[in-house]
């Protein structure tokens, strides 16, 4: 399954694979308008949103990212916390990362969005990343 592997993201107005979206997993409802705000902070407000709650934990990233914007807001979720990136710039995945560190906000699992991990099911990519995250996280003193 992780044939996809972890590919370092350099500044850049290109967008990146999909369409432009973010699925968001993990996040309470008292959370979500943090991440809201941050997203007003930092000039992507009108990014389109997805959150993942575990009703859509066994379907496609692909079918998932056919959900009207704002599905699932309100919504607590007990998945792994992650943020998965579609068709946003490298650039506004640098100023993501960064604001919600500076945020203070609890540290999600990160992806964009690829033609491989399309085809998985949250889930699955869910795990992976847990396991890349695991790894990075060993191979770091």
């Amino acid at each position: 399954m992780s044939d996809a592997g972890f590919e370092k993201v350099s500044p850049s107005d290109k967008p990146m694979y999909g369409p432009r979206k973010l699925l968001i997993c993990g996040f309470s409802s008292e959370v979500q308008p943090n991440f809201v705000k941050l997203l007003e902070i930092i000039g992507l407000s009108e990014m389109p949103k997805v959150w993942v709650t575990e009703e859509y934990a066994q379907r496609l990233i692909s079918e998932v990212l056919a959900l009207e914007d704002d599905t699932g807001w309100g919504v607590s979720s007990e998945l792994p916390r992650a943020v998965i990136m579609c068709g946003l710039t490298q650039n506004e995945l640098h100023l993501l990362m960064t604001g919600s560190r500076q945020a203070g906000m609890k540290p999600p699992l990160w992806a964009t969005l690829t033609p491989t991990s399309e085809t998985w099911t949250v889930q699955d990519l869910l795990k992976e990343l847990a396991a890349e995250h695991e790894a990075l996280r060993k191979r770091t003193p």
